[in-house]
């Protein structure tokens, strides 16, 4: 075979390998910017999924509703079996960063820079952002999914350094996401059960007013219900290293609160309190912090102390000396025994 003849049958080959190439599985690079192509076409979403959660004490399951409204409104509600008066609403609107628990009454006013200050499992922009800051984001395309395993940015908390995004390959939106420890064992599982793009939104949906109301029921809406649960004190079963040194019990005129004071390596207080009357609505309580998930409920983390309600009853932790890591270890694990 001649040397020129040889020449062209390899010109051939290579063409048809590129011809190939381009007719196959997309690349990383064509994927994410798909995906940015999809978040900036979309006006809006709605979104359920379940939060599987294996973090603190036992594990925990939320179902979320997600919604987004172009360019900044948010309404995250979480609902948890194991709580059914907690369920819990992460709002954004143009008077700000809200967390509601409507059946309590409570609403607490955050001045925080959510969502875009960390990972957030549920939200597709986020999933997307994490996807395009990590340099070394590994990629993987199967039948029906792309897959990114990428860096997260949990700010408050460094135990969970990797997630896993599994995007539907037709519609590109996520499917399923798992968030990683550093053994790479799955702690947080989001499952996407349905991903409606470009969602139509009423004017109010995202106001605290409406969303306040559409969560109680009409018996706990009444101002004043009376509860009739006594307090029954928690002990957390991660004390970083501290002994419980003293527990002292205060009668209030509408309930009663528990002061656990903490020694040891590190010293900490966990106050406890229930309330027999649901208050009637008022202003939000301003929390300068972030908004952390800790796995049974939605609590504010500031510099020093974490706040929180779970069944009925409301947790502060405070500590000069417990890293943020830390104090949200103790949180998770306040489901422990109880206090005798």
């Amino acid at each position: 075979m001649s040397m020129k003849r040889m020449l062209g049958i390899l010109i051939v080959m290579a063409g048809f390998v590129f011809l190939l190439a381009a007719c196959g599985e997309k690349t990383q690079e064509d994927v994410l910017a798909d995906l940015e192509e999809t978040m900036k076409e979309m006006e809006g979403y709605k979104a359920n999924a379940e939060m599987s959660m294996n973090t603190g004490q036992e594990d925990q399951k939320f179902a979320i509703d997600i919604w987004h409204k172009k360019d900044d409104l948010f309404r995250v509600a979480l609902t948890n079996d194991m709580d059914e008066k907690g369920s819990q609403v992460i709002l954004k609107n143009k008077d700000g960063v809200f967390v509601l628990t409507p059946a309590l009454k409570k609403n607490f006013k955050f001045q925080s820079d959510w969502p875009e200050n960390s990972s957030q499992p549920y939200l597709y922009q986020s999933l997307v952002n994490d996807i395009k800051k990590d340099k070394e984001a590994e990629f993987e395309s199967t039948d029906t999914h792309y897959v990114f395993k990428t860096k997260t940015n949990y700010q408050s908390n460094n135990n969970l350094p990797f997630q896993e995004i599994h995007f539907d390959k037709k519609s590109l939106t996520p499917v399923e996401v798992k968030v990683l420890d550093k053994d790479k064992n799955a702690l947080v599982v989001v499952k996407f059960s349905s991903f409606e793009k470009d969602a139509s939104f009423k004017e109010d949906d995202f106001s605290m007013e409406k969303n306040m109301a559409s969560n109680a029921t009409e018996d706990e809406a009444v101002s004043g219900e009376v509860e009739d649960n006594a307090l029954t004190v928690s002990l957390p079963t991660f004390m970083a290293g501290a002994e419980l040194e003293q527990k002292k019990e205060i009668d209030l005129e509408d309930g009663k609160r528990a002061i656990l004071t903490f020694s040891g390596d590190k010293n900490f207080t966990l106050v406890q309190e229930k309330r027999n009357v649901v208050p009637t609505m008022t202003s939000p309580q301003e929390v300068k912090g972030d908004i952390i998930n800790l796995g049974h409920t939605v609590a504010g983390l500031s510099e020093k102390t974490l706040e929180w309600s779970y069944n009925g009853v409301d947790y502060i932790l405070a500590s000069d000396e417990l890293t943020k890591e830390e104090l949200i270890q103790v949180a998770q694990s306040v489901q422990g025994q109880e206090v005798k």
